[in-house]
């Protein structure tokens, strides 16, 4: 005789983590210890969601009792596999389909699915999936349908009664409400973070979002812009121009990134990061951004040397050493998270400056200084928001 009061209580369980911020995952799987407690015999389990991300496409977990817990991102890059094409789950997700269930012990029930004869071979006895649909933001166009798709499995001796069964589906409403409001706060994130930053995102979620917000750090800057654009531009044409423009970002904002620093903007073809000095200290602060710098051109040559590439990817790298202020600015309905300041100038500056000092990658004294015999001297130049010409130092590879 299942409980209702305990039922109950894995309710209330569930409302406090839908006002929390539970890993998914995680109260998944305690949710399914917590039936097996009021005598459901859940035995194995399977939720899975799409999701709004750049990389990834769909999130699943398998929990299995007195196993580990098993969690898998599905990339879109990633090709459908014969499992998946062959699985109850993805048939009820395109026949849409309320509900779908095999008794694994009847001799007579269908097992078309080749899960469903793995699930029997290992002592499974009733086999139930069962999607709760609602509106979420996702990108796959091949399966409308968002919300969660879950699947139960016992090895009961009878399988699921049909206590177990209401039981099961008044839950798994429940379990959807707490899994919507996770979702969309892991959406709200990454929408943040992908077009703002990390750092500009978070403090974008964590409230600065009036106009005029803004804060001023300390950094190493890196500023890359491409050369000849325009050219490649108008000869590549928009849609191949998108692929090549990419391609410049993965090896420039891609070597920031890979090297623990942030990319702040993207200013036409140009990139701005910053490794800060706070948290970093300036002498790791500039380690880090000489080797994006590094890897930037490591990028490049790769992506010169393919035979595929038609035209030659160049850039000018400079580093240099300053304040930036990034905040909102624009108006108080249509605000852009953006940086500005002298600091930002004079990096543009300082990578105009590789067109004519003989060196892809400039850095400022400030840079030069911890970089060793690496670092060559190569004049003194005017720059924006100082009042005499600084020296600027090549970097040597």
């Amino acid at each position: 005789m299942i409980s209702m009061a305990k039922i109950d209580d894995i309710e209330d369980w569930l409302i406090g983590q839908a006002l929390g911020s539970p890993d998914m995952a995680t109260m998944f799987a305690e949710m399914c210890e917590r039936l097996r407690k009021c005598d459901i015999p859940v035995d194995r389990a399977m939720m899975a969601w799409t999701t709004l991300h750049p990389l990834i496409e769909a999130e699943v977990v398998i929990w299995e009792s007195g196993s580990e817990l098993q969690h898998d991102l599905i990339a879109h890059a990633d090709e459908e596999t014969e499992e998946w094409l062959n699985s109850p789950v993805r048939s009820v997700l395109v026949n849409k389909e309320p509900r779908f269930r095999r008794r694994l012990t009847n001799a007579n029930a269908p097992q078309e699915f080749p899960l469903l004869a793995s699930l029997s071979k290992a002592g499974y006895t009733d086999y139930l999936v069962l999607p709760t649909g609602f509106k979420l933001p996702a990108t796959n166009e091949d399966y409308p349908t968002t919300g969660i798709i879950v699947s139960w499995a016992t090895c009961h001796a009878t399988g699921f009664s049909d206590e177990a069964l209401s039981a099961i589906e008044y839950i798994q409403k429940r379990l959807a409400l707490a899994a919507r409001a996770t979702i969309e706060s892991q959406i709200s994130r990454t929408i943040a973070e992908t077009y703002l930053g990390k750092n500009a995102g978070n403090k974008v979620l964590n409230g600065q979002i009036r106009h005029g917000d803004g804060e001023t750090i300390d950094a190493v800057i890196y500023f890359s812009d491409m050369r000849q654009s325009t050219a490649i531009a108008e000869q590549l044409g928009p849609d191949a121009y998108l692929t090549w423009l990419n391609t410049f970002f993965e090896a420039t904002a891609g070597s920031i990134l890979d090297n623990e620093g942030e990319v702040l903007d993207f200013i036409g073809d140009a990139v701005l990061g910053v490794f800060p000095t706070d948290t970093l200290g300036l002498e790791r602060a500039v380690e880090l951004a000489v080797e994006a710098a590094d890897e930037t051109r490591r990028r490049l040559a790769a992506i010169n040397d393919n035979p595929a590439t038609m035209l030659p990817m160049k850039a000018g790298v400079a580093l240099s050493v300053g304040s930036v202020m990034f905040g909102n600015i624009g108006v108080a309905h249509r605000l852009t998270f953006s940086v500005i300041g002298q600091t930002v100038h004079a990096a543009a500056r300082v990578e105009s400056l590789t067109k004519t000092a003989g060196s892809d990658v400039l850095v400022t004294e400030d840079v030069a200084r911890y970089c060793g015999s690496r670092a060559r001297l190569v004049g003194s130049f005017e720059l924006s928001g100082f009042t005499d010409p600084q020296p600027l130092f090549a970097l040597d590879g």
